[in-house]
């Protein structure tokens, strides 16, 4: 048996001592870079989704125990329309040289909340890509990344960079504001195989023939080949209104036809996992570790073990890392709920996001938000996992 046990925790972002601006702090991602040093990107802004919400980069040279804050000079005009970001995750293409990927969404109309109640769209979005060549003290302007056929995109999770310098970057699909149609949710990929110049056409990882089961936020971790990954999906019945338990993909890029790219390997399958959004990462000797955050009751974020590429979890052998009382007004976990009363409950929890960073030498690094509905802020949890 596994025994995982917490060895250090604290605060990569304190929101209590920051300016009202960025007190709702959200959204995080998790990055080491060659030096070893780590960084942790997340949105922050007045509120969840506000519409001056911005990206916000903090930098841990030991460990994790201490973090500082970067300077950004990142617009959030894009082509002249003010924009809010989220959903920053980062890449290092060499030594000091950094990808920034994030989500910007049309904020012209500052009233507009992020989802349409009357339509089930989302605010018009683009996909964002920004270089830095010093560690991320400065970086280039923006620019757009393509999905054709698709809207309503919005980055899902950490990217994914093999040892081969491939790089994926995991983003979903559905519809946008004041689309009428019916929406078609699905989990992409664009990969890049020169280092961010050039972006692969949009990779299908899930989506229910019938759009009766919606795979949302899929994170990513690489798996033991070049191309080969893991994915974990926050999971919803439209039928039963009801979240399923977490489903898991284990899959790899190929070559295709006219030198494209294309996904095989097994089909999405269920975990007896419980909870929403999910953080995978694969351990040298095959293990699978899930940092989890479950709404059901009581509400946690738990570090989940698997000795069997994912097709159990033992409970005996699960850490929880943090507790929370949900302080707004929600529907309860586990429960049906209308898709609009979701999307609504979406804005208020006040915890979640998980990301998990290998450390080496037996230890992994757990991230996530948490706070109160007028105070979010970043947590980290260092946790020693033997015979990593």
């Amino acid at each position: 048996m596994t025994q995982l046990s917490i060895e250090d925790r604290g605060l990569v972002y304190d929101s209590a001592q920051q300016p009202v601006e960025t007190r709702i702090a959200f959204f995080t991602s998790l990055y080491r870079l060659r030096s070893g040093d780590l960084l942790c990107s997340f949105q922050a802004g007045t509120g969840k989704h506000s519409p001056d919400s911005t990206i916000q980069i903090c930098r841990s040279s030991d460990k994790g125990k201490t973090w500082t804050t970067l300077r950004l000079n990142l617009a959030t005009e894009v082509d002249g329309v003010p924009g809010s970001m989220s959903a920053p995750v980062l890449a290092e293409i060499a030594t000091g040289r950094l990808l920034l990927f994030a989500t910007w969404f049309d904020r012209s109309e500052a009233e507009r909340p992020l989802f349409d109640p009357v339509t089930q769209g989302i605010l018009r979005s683009k996909l964002l890509l920004a270089e830095s060549r010093d560690e991320g003290l400065t970086w280039s302007a923006w620019r757009e990344l393509p999905t054709p056929g698709l809207n309503g995109c919005a980055g899902t999770g950490g990217t994914v960079v093999w040892p081969d310098g491939t790089i994926a970057y995991p983003f979903e699909s559905f519809k946008e504001f004041d689309d009428p149609r019916p929406g078609h949710h699905a989990a992409w990929m664009i990969v890049s195989r020169d280092g961010g110049s050039t972006f692969s056409e949009p990779l299908e990882i899930a989506k229910h023939p019938e759009d009766l089961v919606y795979y949302w936020d899929q994170r990513l971790c690489a798996a033991d080949r070049n191309g080969e990954f893991v994915a974990l999906f926050w999971t919803h019945d439209l039928a039963t209104k009801c979240d399923l338990s977490i489903h898991f993909r284990r899959a790899m890029l190929m070559n295709g036809d006219a030198g494209g790219l294309r996904i095989t390997g097994d089909g999405i399958r269920q975990t007896t996992l419980p909870g929403q959004i999910a953080a995978p990462l694969q351990l040298a000797d095959g293990r699978l570790l899930a940092f989890v955050v479950d709404r059901r009751g009581p509400s946690t974020m738990t570090l989940w073990i698997s000795h069997d590429d994912g097709h159990t979890w033992p409970e005996q052998e699960r850490l929880v890392i943090h507790n929370h009382e949900e302080l707004a007004a929600v529907a309860p976990g586990g429960t049906a709920i209308d898709f609009n009363q979701y999307w609504e409950d979406m804005g208020k929890w006040s915890f979640g996001h998980p990301s998990l960073l290998l450390l080496g030498d037996s230890e992994v690094l757990c991230a996530w938000y948490a706070g109160t509905p007028t105070s979010m802020s970043i947590h980290w949890a260092r946790i020693k996992v033997p015979g990593c």
